[in-house]
């Protein structure tokens, strides 16, 4: 009798992002016996910089998820098996027999041709060479198994025996059951919320579970969120989906991860390492307020494009930045250098339920203020999304935080590592002001400008704070001076 002979191939994680060791897996959105094709995406992870979704690179049937949703896995490290299709040949039906642990991966008893090594990358330099480890764990019930291609009587068995993971020892097997219809966003937001979505009742199409349906059921919640119930995958000692911890004085701990963590090293790096300055100025926006409300009713930018204060102020900064390319710089500590960019990368620091990211428009100093309005709203967009790539948060020079949209006048920020000035846009207020001899209520704003000693003396940093007022304050000089 001829049967097909399958082999495993392994899906290692990748390197989606220049550097990056480690990703927490977020969702899979395969289980184990489910076919899968090249290109097709397997789970969604979270870096240290973005939300990514891996695609597999071969076809094949899922033989093991290798770690559960919530699990941080080093770069390199196998995330999935998969069986894939050999040569066929007179063989009996394969069945799986009960064996110990192997010290290799377990693969076809007929395959002789052994798998080359190959390590996936999607995105940066390339995963890092040596063995992936991966952080050590408590216990966990290990389920091993292996295809053998005569027949054997003895059926799976699971082993009993209970220890501590080594680093690169086999991992256990992750069934997953049955899983409720939702999109990865929805999913996030229900591990945000501590909400379990086999527990919500879906009013989506298809049974489809919505962002509306995880709000209504935590809302419905008397108490407060409790431990979410047993895991669709097999029992691991660290919990899965649970929500931080509460001691019995009522300390929540909460772990700093991905985003978070990266943005707590930067902001500590940049504050010790770049000496601060931070200037402010009190500006009357009337005729920019004014000015935004006719690009609106008007629709010249387009009908789709949204015009906000903020496209004024960051067309402003770059206008700023053209007459004064001297702030658009960066710190060569090796070479003892200040090396001028080419072009300005215009970050806007984004607050997203992972934390705070500055993706960044490239060379948005080059584009008209139609382009800028179309870049900044994609950006926008994207990042409340969760799906900005790790490329469009690289290679900053200058950032603006908004911090007026939430009630805010100004602050003190901090820079971006590798950038030389930073704009505060604070919010916009109905203040008495003199204007034309007269005491009369005017929109006032604060901006501060915080940029590097090393690199802007304080005549540079302000001229160009002092430009950003003059063009908001009388903003048709954005074409006279652009």
């Amino acid at each position: 009798m001829t049967t097909e002979v399958r082999s495993l191939r392994e899906f290692k994680m990748p390197d989606v992002g220049e550097g990056l060791t480690e990703a927490e897996i977020l969702s899979w959105f395969v289980k184990p016996g489910d076919t899968v094709t090249d290109g097709q995406v397997v789970c969604e992870v979270e870096t240290a910089k973005a939300a990514v979704e891996l695609p597999i690179p071969f076809n094949g049937v899922v033989e093991k998820l290798h770690f559960p949703e919530g699990v941080t896995v080093d770069v390199g490290t196998v995330i999935i098996s998969v069986a894939v299709a050999g040569e066929a040949g007179a063989a009996a039906p394969a069945a799986p027999v009960a064996a110990p642990a192997p010290e290799a991966p377990a693969e076809s008893a007929e395959s002789a041709e052994p798998e080359p090594e190959r390590r996936e990358v999607l995105v940066g330099y390339g995963p890092r060479t040596g063995t992936a480890q991966r952080r050590a764990r408590r216990t966990t019930t290990t389920t091993t198994k292996v295809t053998a291609t005569k027949p054997a009587p003895a059926a799976p068995a699971p082993v009993a025996q209970a220890a501590p993971v080594a680093p690169v020892a086999p991992v256990a097997e992750v069934p997953v059951g049955e899983r409720p219809l939702a999109k990865p966003p929805v999913r996030k937001l229900a591990k945000d919320l501590g909400v379990d979505l086999r527990a919500v009742t879906p009013t989506g199409r298809d049974g489809v579970i919505t962002r509306e349906d995880v709000h209504a059921h935590a809302a419905a919640l008397a108490a407060p969120a409790a431990p979410v119930a047993e895991a669709v995958v097999a029992p691991v000692a660290e919990p899965v989906l649970a929500p931080p911890a509460a001691s019995a004085a009522g300390d929540v701990r909460v772990p700093i991860k991905g985003v978070r963590k990266a943005t707590a090293q930067a902001m500590v790096a940049s504050a010790f390492t770049a000496p601060h300055v931070t200037e402010f100025v009190q500006v009357d926006v009337t005729r920019t307020m004014k000015f935004v409300r006719r690009l609106k009713e008007s629709g010249e930018l387009g009908r789709d494009v949204r015009v906000s204060p903020l496209l004024i102020v960051a067309k402003a900064l770059l206008t700023a930045i053209k007459r004064h390319p001297g702030i658009n710089a960066q710190w060569d500590e090796a070479a003892q250098e200040i090396v001028l960019k080419g072009q300005v990368n215009l970050g806007i620091a984004a607050a997203t339920p992972r934390g705070l990211i500055v993706p960044n428009i490239k060379d948005a100093g080059s584009k008209t203020l139609a382009g800028l309005a179309t870049s900044l709203g994609e950006l926008v967009e994207t990042a409340r999304q969760g799906k900005t790539s790790p490329a469009d948060m690289q290679g900053g020079t200058v950032t603006i935080t908004n911090v007026g949209v939430f009630g805010v006048d100004t602050g003190t920020p901090i820079l971006n590592p590798g950038e030389a000035a930073i704009l505060a846009f604070g919010a916009v207020r109905e203040l008495p002001w003199v204007h034309k001899g007269k005491v009369v209520p005017r929109q006032v704003t604060t901006l501060a400008l915080s940029f590097d000693h090393r690199l802007v003396d304080g005549e540079l940093g302000s001229k160009v704070l002092a430009d950003v007022a003059a063009l908001l304050e009388r903003p048709k000089r954005l074409i006279t001076w652009g």
